[in-house]
């Protein structure tokens, strides 16, 4: 059985043999470089919106690498997902100043308003939620990130609003396959 993935999620569909067939082409470039499994592992995160089990496999294979140290390095880092994630990912600070400025009131928000709990991905696949430590905007606390956006001094009774902008394609995130940003 085939199931259908979401690359970025704003790409075109596509089966897991299709995403397989991509992910040689994307990580050519790093096959022989030192440390080149690390940036190889975010092209195809960011290309397919999470990293498979079969992707994996096959990236420790062309890395003639075990399977178990590609998924050790996948584990160790929070920015890896081996899990489908939204189109957007939300990110509340709890760093300490957004902690004290209500970044816990802006998680509980996010969590009702979106109807899921850190971790997990709405049905539709537009919203996963996260939670991180410091985003370098303590001044303008409580602070979140959709994606790449940093979205400050954040009201709990306007998180509906900035949700429903992303959602409705008011606030679009751009669309590569080699940007090597945090796709969740």
């Amino acid at each position: 059985m085939t199931e259908n993935v979401t690359g970025c999620n704003c790409c075109e569909e596509l089966t897991e043999q299709e995403m397989l067939e991509q992910l040689d082409g994307l990580i050519a470039d790093y096959l022989d470089k030192p440390g080149g499994l690390i940036p190889a592992l975010q092209i195809a995160q960011s290309r397919f919106g999470y990293l498979s089990e079969s992707i994996l496999k096959q990236i420790s294979s062309r890395f003639n690498k075990s399977y178990s140290e590609v998924a050790s390095v996948v584990g160790f880092y929070s920015f890896f997902s081996t899990v489908p994630r939204g189109r957007y990912v939300v990110r509340v600070c709890l760093g300490t100043a957004c902690y004290v400025r209500g970044g816990k009131e802006v998680l509980s928000s996010l969590k009702k308003e979106l109807g899921i709990d850190v971790g997990e991905t709405t049905e539709d696949r537009q919203f996963s939620l996260d939670v991180g430590r410091c985003y370098g905007a303590c001044g303008l606390a409580p602070v979140i990130m959709i994606n790449d956006d940093v979205h400050q001094r954040i009201k709990p009774t306007r998180l509906g609003e900035l949700l429903k902008a992303y959602a409705d394609g008011q606030i679009e995130e751009p669309c590569t396959t080699d940007e090597m940003g945090d796709a969740g």
